[in-house]
């Protein structure tokens, strides 16, 4: 008989491609990081774009979408627009498994190397990028509005899909 630790654990996200039901659940998450936050129309038309691909986190009934990943492509480029995952299911690998799952559906489509732009000092993200292999190769300073009024340097990465 199974114990109560097997029951405990929680299962892994199911990561698919974003639909329309889910992009009110994405702008909100959307929003709570991001200063310009993108609505529903947004996203939207993003995902109309033949050239876009957009994956969610959800749980394995898919009630609930606490991640999404969306990148815009024109091959053998892509560029990672965005990319958020809930804050309480940060650290525990599901950012990971989404742009794991992300990169391979660009794979696909025949991209073989992807740029993203990311806030200096977003240590938490630059960790996960650094674990697929991104460099830094440039910066854009004051680039990112805050929600305090300020203005953040992005730095510029690219990694190599293998």
């Amino acid at each position: 008989m199974l114990g109560w630790p097997f029951f405990s654990k929680k299962p892994d996200p199911v990561i698919r491609p974003l639909e329309s039901r889910w992009f009110a659940d994405a702008a909100r998450l959307h929003g709570r990081f991001f200063a310009r936050a993108w609505s529903v129309s947004d996203f939207e038309q993003l995902v109309r774009d033949r050239q876009v691909v957009a994956d969610g986190a959800f749980d394995g009934p898919g009630k609930t979408c606490f991640g999404f990943a969306i990148s815009r492509f024109v091959a053998p480029e892509a560029e990672l627009l965005s990319i958020a995952v809930e804050p309480r299911f940060q650290g525990r690998g599901v950012g990971q498994r989404l742009l794991s799952a992300h990169f391979y559906r660009l794979a696909v489509q025949g991209v073989q190397e992807v740029f993203l732009e990311v806030e200096q000092g977003n240590e938490p993200a630059l960790r996960l990028y650094e674990q697929f292999g991104f460099a830094k190769v440039g910066e854009r300073a004051g680039y990112y509005p805050k929600q305090d009024g300020t203005r953040a340097t992005a730095l510029v990465m690219r990694a190599v899909l293998s």
